[in-house]
């Protein structure tokens, strides 16, 4: 199992989307950007100002991408892409209400036909992770709640938590080994921390 490289860096989920509105599972379906998520995007980039950001690394999904220009359009950081950012797909789920089925699906008991099993996700988001804390810092990750469920059990964190929208997060590794990482939001984290 690829463990996370112990690099401070912030996440940002992607503003809202007319099925995060709606409490529809989006998956790797490429839904554009509301108007709020668009004012939230833009309301994170403002929050971001400051913070002497140097890399943003985004999903390739337009809602992700999208939020990933606001940031880059306040701090004139050009925004980078990686596909292991993308969104989980949920399959047979995709389009329909969020159900009760992600305890489940991360404890590996249930993964929805045509879905990405969550130990497969997890992987693969930990690795996107990696890559984008070997960037220049402080890095700006931008990508989606489902990834960040994945991100939050290899930082020792329980997982299933809905991410908000748009809210910037200073992710803080462990001071010790075998301890979890410490998740701040923006107003407490600080302009010194990066």
């Amino acid at each position: 199992m690829t463990v996370l490289t112990p690099t401070p860096f912030w996440f940002i989920r992607h503003g809202e989307t007319d099925w995060n509105a709606q409490n529809l599972s989006q998956g790797d379906i490429d839904i554009p950007l509301n108007a709020v998520g668009r004012a939230q995007a833009q309301s994170a980039a403002a929050l971001m100002r400051g913070h002497r950001i140097v890399t943003i690394v985004s999903s390739t999904l337009s809602r992700a991408l999208d939020t990933a220009q606001a940031v880059s359009d306040v701090t004139g950081v050009p925004v980078e892409t990686d596909d292991g950012l993308r969104e989980t797909r949920f399959g047979e789920q995709e389009g329909k209400p969020m159900g009760d089925w992600y305890d489940d699906w991360i404890a590996g008991s249930y993964t929805p036909d045509g879905a990405e099993p969550f130990a497969h996700l997890r992987e693969r988001a930990v690795a996107a992770i990696n890559r984008a804390t070997a960037k220049p810092g402080p890095v700006l990750v931008v990508g989606h709640g489902g990834l960040f469920r994945a991100i939050r059990s290899a930082m020792g964190l329980e997982p299933n938590l809905r991410t908000p929208n748009a809210v910037p997060i200073f992710c803080e590794p462990p001071k010790a080994n075998g301890e979890a990482w410490t998740l701040l939001p923006v107003d407490t984290a600080g302009a010194a921390k990066t």
